[in-house]
């Protein structure tokens, strides 16, 4: 069962660290003959859990960029209560010659599950290896174990995500939480962004998060393209 102090396995209150320094380049428009279209693998916080279809993370990047009149395609590939082993049997197939970016944000089920960090680091190796083959441009979102875990467990499972970001070439976003967490840990103010399992942004922690990514997004878009 889910509950409120589970925000932490998605790194809610990780230190967010160095994010990017290509922020420089956020007055710069994107310039696409067609629009890059970006898969987004991830699961339930990808998918839009528990919210109406407009307010999930993916149709909310999509308005992000469609305001902005920035040329970019986003594609819903979140599956609810997926892992790592399972991004890494679905993504071949689920990429075509047209995908330019995936945006991989796949683990914290893992961590919920308590399977082996060297598991999830062997599955999303598997996964970074194969966009790398098709040459796509990746964006890793990752997260961090909470400390009751354990000190291995959590050492283990936190070094995953920016390791193989730096291996594989791929832009490095901490957390989709980073946005939430000024909140204090079960504070009026922190509810009132979530769901009531406590762990799923409602629409408006959703637009805190997009507000977030849309930013870094563009400047690593710019960047590659």
């Amino acid at each position: 069962m889910f509950s409120f102090s589970m925000l932490r396995t998605y790194g809610c209150f990780a230190t967010l660290g160095k994010v990017l320094g290509v922020i420089f380049l956020l007055s710069s428009p994107v310039h696409a003959a067609s629009p890059i279209k970006i898969l987004a693998l991830g699961d339930s916080l990808t998918q839009g859990y528990g919210l109406a279809e407009p307010d999930g993370l993916v149709p909310q990047l999509q308005n992000w960029f469609d305001t902005r009149d920035i040329a970019v395609t986003w594609i819903n590939a979140g599956v609810s209560g997926d892992t790592t082993a399972g991004g890494l049997d679905r993504v071949e197939w689920m990429l075509d010659p047209d995908i330019d970016c995936v945006m991989v944000a796949l683990g914290g089920n893992d961590m919920l599950r308590g399977i082996d960090p060297s598991a999830t680091r062997a599955n999303l190796s598997g996964i970074l290896d194969i966009l790398v083959k098709q040459s796509k441009q990746i964006i890793l979102v990752g997260m961090q174990a909470p400390a009751n875990y354990g000190p291995e467990y959590q050492s283990s499972f936190d070094a995953i995500f920016p390791e193989l970001a730096q291996e594989f070439g791929a832009t490095y976003i901490p957390s989709y939480f980073v946005p939430l967490q000024s909140f204090p840990l079960g504070s009026d103010a922190l509810r009132q962004v979530m769901q009531r399992d406590g762990i799923h942004p409602n629409e408006r922690g959703v637009a805190m998060i997009v507000d977030y990514l849309g930013p870094i997004l563009r400047a690593a878009l710019i960047q590659q393209n």
